[in-house]
């Protein structure tokens, strides 16, 4: 009893009892499996439970963007444009006048209609002349059409704002005086040129002629008259 009491060693009992026992490392298998089973238990930390959402909302993010990629579908590409309007702004001219400049360049092409406005005497033909050779350079800058082939489809005029001004009588009377304006508009479109104009016009004339001072006519005769008419 006296020797068991003697080899007793308090320190090493304390040292025993308080050291804390290594950890042995679980494996990747054992701490899926643990998880797992706390999912089922729905005892998962805080952490997990966090992580678990994030996931699933990435997964959904990204079946998302794959459908909305296989259902997006080419945007069709836009037509190459085939005319090209222009207009002047409101100037002081009667839209009456102004008209008649636009029936003497409608579907003219645009280098003859320019030539008419060059040698034109009207006073609002040189304001003209310059619109529609800026209106021939826009269309071969911008929208690429053949200068050659410009012709003018369409010109027409729209009227403006209508100036009233005094304008003094005789014997202390007084009338109204207006000031007009208009503007001009013009649509550019490819076509034939003066030369393939004059070509097709010689083919016509030359395929009517038969013979010496005899000439086909093509043309239909509209709305005949009785055949027994006397």
């Amino acid at each position: 009893m006296q020797n068991s009491a003697s080899t007793y060693n308090p320190l090493s009992w304390l040292r025993q009892k308080l050291t804390a026992d290594r950890r042995e490392k679980e494996s990747k298998e054992d701490i899926l499996a643990a998880k797992a089973e706390a999912r089922e238990e729905g005892q998962l930390s805080l952490f997990e439970q966090t992580k678990s959402v994030v996931h699933r909302m990435e997964t959904a993010a990204a079946k998302k963007s794959s459908s909305v990629a296989s259902a997006k579908v080419e945007k069709p590409k836009k037509p190459l444009p085939t005319s090209h309007k222009y207009s002047t702004t409101y100037f002081k001219i009667s839209p009456r006048k102004l008209n008649m400049l636009g029936n003497q360049i409608s579907g003219q092409p645009i280098d003859y209609a320019i030539l008419q406005m060059q040698f034109s005497e009207k006073r609002a033909s040189k304001r003209i002349m310059n619109m529609l050779a800026t209106a021939k350079d826009h269309a071969y800058r911008y929208k690429h059409l053949d200068n050659s082939k410009l012709v003018v489809a369409e010109a027409w005029v729209n009227k403006g704002k209508v100036l009233k001004r005094i304008e003094p009588r005789g014997r202390g009377h007084m009338g109204i005086r207006k000031h007009k304006q208009a503007k001009m508009h013009v649509v550019l479109r490819e076509g034939k040129s003066v030369e393939e104009q004059k070509e097709k016009e010689r083919a016509y004339k030359l395929k009517r002629i038969i013979a010496a001072a005899a000439v086909r006519e093509d043309k239909p005769i509209r709305n005949p008259g009785a055949m027994w008419a006397w």
